[in-house]
């Protein structure tokens, strides 16, 4: 197993030819920045749709096939407001007319007003005007598929901002509007992520590696990795549908693994140069022991985020999807293009600096009876934590459940537009929504399949008067009918926006009671769809799916943490940890935005609700960053630990040998994750937001305090493995050292609980 994963082979031979690597991945870049810029624009989609056929679904297919002339058309609905005029004075008259002109004038545009349908009888006519008579609606439709409608959007736009002023609010929302408002605030939300994690992240590189050029080399990786994952992904975008927040998470992650795997290699290499060994070398023992965290880490990530690929919806899986494609990329260059920048950089990484030529061993004299701490914070911290292991563990666990707590008063929903920032889309909504109802932007569909006749139709009476009784209804349009008979459709509004808790209430009540009442035996099955059905679907399949998810990603990373450690403990320790820190982040992720404190001083928005694919979403991605952590810790100490056999001076090792390093790459996560939480999206505000303080508190209380601590109580029982388990393949995290200047001795065997473990050493 250890020649197929042989990192350091990769590693030597990536160096002896350095620049036939470097050539090979700039034209892999090259190519990438192509495919992204000529394939990728009108291939990311902003819909969101789900792939295991719910009721919503359903009965928009039975629309499409055999009511074609009712499917939901791209719509716009314009508002035309004045504070001092009402629609009976001439002048509010004239700017309506004079809209309806322009806007008509665009090409596949349909729109009527409140005066031509009261001139024409319309009953309809009397809802398109506020009850204070101060606003008047202009429902519009776009001809055409969306992108086609997209691109006639602007013109529309500009149609409707020349007839603003003296008075008068000309403002529209719907579809186009809305997805143009969340795409630009989204690409602007990417812009700001990078203007403040880049410069912030070069600064810590610097600090942690006290040098200019070394800094570099993690930069260069992610670069690359965010450059080639985007062209994948570009080309995959035309074969499957990827939500256009693919970007956001690939730009997100590979910022923080890319700098983070190349920070771990870097470190090494630079160590064994200071050791005095020569340069290939050097390379050759960072692949067999940085690089193989490297790639058992990056393993670990990909299955963590491979959850999210498991729900039925696209937006999950084109999330896991980018995040995957980074995370493997960022691997495949960790174990190449850095060992072949090493060799060409050689000791000119270390510049301004002069390379310092021999550093004393980090590892103490193995005729010393217990651990030595290095002088500095971490060697007091490493030595509080060691001698009062319980308190520290008792201490820390009682922080994080705290912050827990929270998490159980968690609502689930989805952001509506009232999530946006200040724009003319959001007042549009804000006006919409307290004098007509936001309801009117996603009506309730009830679609009835079944043949026309006296059963049916005296079944859809019924549902029309109990929606009518309805007091979250605001009307309902009577039923309509295909050309065959076959088919009937009933239209109704809700009095709330489609994101609301009450909406989604009304739909259960439609489902689950008022059509079984209306319709009894009768020979029709009624599917209750439309955006708010669609939407309570969406929340009905992350809450069903998220048990699977978090069974499947805790099993395969157990799997994998027993086969890279061997030892049972190991794996159930680390996921017990990481999950204290995923609960901590929900709960403080549901303090700060549902309850709001603190909101205001972070600038966050105070939401109702947590996005729905948040949660599930930051268990994936933390749970596989926590556990970069943890395999790079763990695997120095148990490079210790296999040459010793002394766990305490093990653990002690290894916590000061990391923690430097550790404390930095987290740095820089914060960094990447609060330059998105810094956005406009209160949906990335809660994801910047959650990232960060997880990352935070696993570098902190998790890494620093609960694993020495947690490690130093087991003592040898942390490499325990039952015998009837030792049949598995030692995939060996870490390779040799012989270079580091400790003396060798013998591998320690697996420990088995009989007889007791000797604790004199320990």
């Amino acid at each position: 197993m250890s020649s197929i994963l042989s990192t350091a082979k990769l590693a030597r031979a990536s160096a002896r030819r350095p620049w036939l690597v470097v050539a090979a991945w700039v034209v892999v870049f090259v190519l990438s920045g192509l495919a992204a810029a000529t394939m990728l624009g009108g291939a990311l989609t902003s819909d969101v749709t789900m792939t295991n056929n719910p009721e919503s679904l359903r009965g928009v297919d039975l629309l499409a096939e055999r009511m074609p002339e009712q499917t939901d058309p791209i719509a716009e609905t314009v508002i035309v407001r004045s504070e001092t005029a009402t629609v009976d004075d001439p002048a509010f008259r004239a700017v309506v007319e004079a809209a309806t002109a322009d806007l008509r004038a665009v090409p596949g545009v349909t729109l009527f007003n409140h005066y031509e349908a009261a001139a024409a009888g319309d009953p309809a006519a009397a809802g398109l005007v506020s009850a204070d008579r101060h606003a008047t609606l202009l429902p519009a439709a776009f001809a055409g598929s969306q992108e086609a409608a997209a691109g006639r959007f602007e013109a529309f736009s500009e149609a409707l901002a020349a007839h603003r002023g003296d008075g008068y609010q000309v403002l529209t929302v719907g579809n186009l509007s809305v997805d143009e408002a969340f795409n630009s605030t989204a690409e602007s939300d990417l812009l700001t992520a990078e203007i403040i994690g880049l410069p912030v992240a070069l600064v810590i590189l610097v600090a942690v590696f006290g040098a200019l050029v070394v800094a570099g080399v993690p930069l260069v990786l992610a670069f690359v990795s965010i450059a080639v994952a985007i062209g994948l992904t570009a080309l995959l975008a035309q074969v499957i549908e990827i939500s256009f927040f693919v970007v956001n998470m690939i730009t997100m992650i590979g910022l923080a693994v890319g700098i983070d795997y190349a920070l771990f290699i870097v470190d090494r290499y630079r160590e064994e140069r200071r050791r005095g060994v020569p340069t290939r070398e050097a390379i050759g023992i960072a692949g067999d022991t940085a690089s193989r965290a490297v790639l058992f880490s990056g393993i670990t990530v990909v299955l963590a985020l491979t959850g999210m690929l498991l729900i039925p919806t696209t937006i999950f899986r084109s999330l896991g999807l980018g995040a995957v494609l980074v995370v493997v990329v960022a691997v495949l260059a960790s174990l190449t293009l850095v060992p072949a920048m090493l060799s060409l950089l050689g000791d000119r990484i270390d510049w301004p600096r002069r390379r310092r030529a021999v550093v004393a061993p980090a590892v103490a004299a193995e005729d010393h009876e217990g651990p030595v701490y290095r002088p500095g914070f971490w060697g007091r911290t490493s030595h509080l934590v060691m001698t009062h292991p319980a308190v520290s563990l008792i201490g820390a666990v009682a922080i994080l459940v705290a912050f827990s707590l929270p998490y159980f008063d968690l609502r689930s929903g989805q952001a509506g537009v009232e999530s946006l920032p200040a724009s003319d889309v959001k007042t549009a909504f804000t006006i919409l929504d307290r004098d007509f109802g936001a309801g009117r932007l996603g009506p309730v569909e009830i679609v009835v399949d079944g043949r026309r006749g006296a059963e049916v139709e005296a079944g859809l009476e019924r549902l029309i008067m109990a929606i009518r009784q309805d007091g979250d209804f605001a009307q309902v349009n009577p039923p309509v009918w295909n050309g065959a008979g076959d088919l009937a459709l009933v239209t109704a509004s809700l009095r709330m926006s489609a994101t609301t808790a009450g909406a989604y209430d009304a739909i259960d009540r439609l489902r689950d009671e008022v059509v079984p009442a209306a319709f009894g035996d009768a020979p029709a099955e009624a599917l209750v769809t439309g955006e708010t059905a669609f939407n309570a679907d969406f929340l009905a399949v992350v809450d069903g799916w998220t048990p699977i998810v978090f069974a499947f990603v805790l099993g395969l990373s157990f799997l994998l943490l027993l086969l890279v450690f061997r030892s049972v403990v190991i794996p159930a320790t680390a996921i017990a940890l990481n999950l204290l820190s995923v609960g901590a982040a929900y709960g403080l992720m549901v303090l700060v935005f549902q309850r709001g404190v603190g909101a205001d001083l972070l600038g966050f928005q105070t939401t109702p609700t947590i996005e729905a694919w948040v949660p599930i979403f930051l268990f994936c991605v933390l749970f596989g960053l926590s556990m970069d952590y943890h395999v790079f810790l763990l695997s120095r100490i148990k490079e210790h630990y296999d040459r010793t056999g002394r766990n305490a001076e093990s653990v002690a090792v290894g916590l000061q040998a990391t923690a430097r390093l550790i404390t930095g790459a987290a740095l820089i996560m914060i960094a990447v994750f609060v330059g998105f939480a810094l956005g406009e999206l209160a949906m990335f505000q809660q994801v910047g937001f959650g990232l960060a303080v997880a990352v935070f508190l696993d570098a902190t209380l998790i890494r620093s305090v609960l694993v020495p601590a947690a490690m130093a109580l087991l003592g040898r029982w942390n490499w325990y493995l039952p015998a009837w388990l030792g049949w598995l393949p030692d995939l060996g995290v870490e390779g040799p050292r012989a270079s580091s200047g400790a003396s060798s001795v013998s591998a320690a065997a697996p420990f088995h609980p009989f007889p007791a473990p000797d604790g004199a050493a320990d």
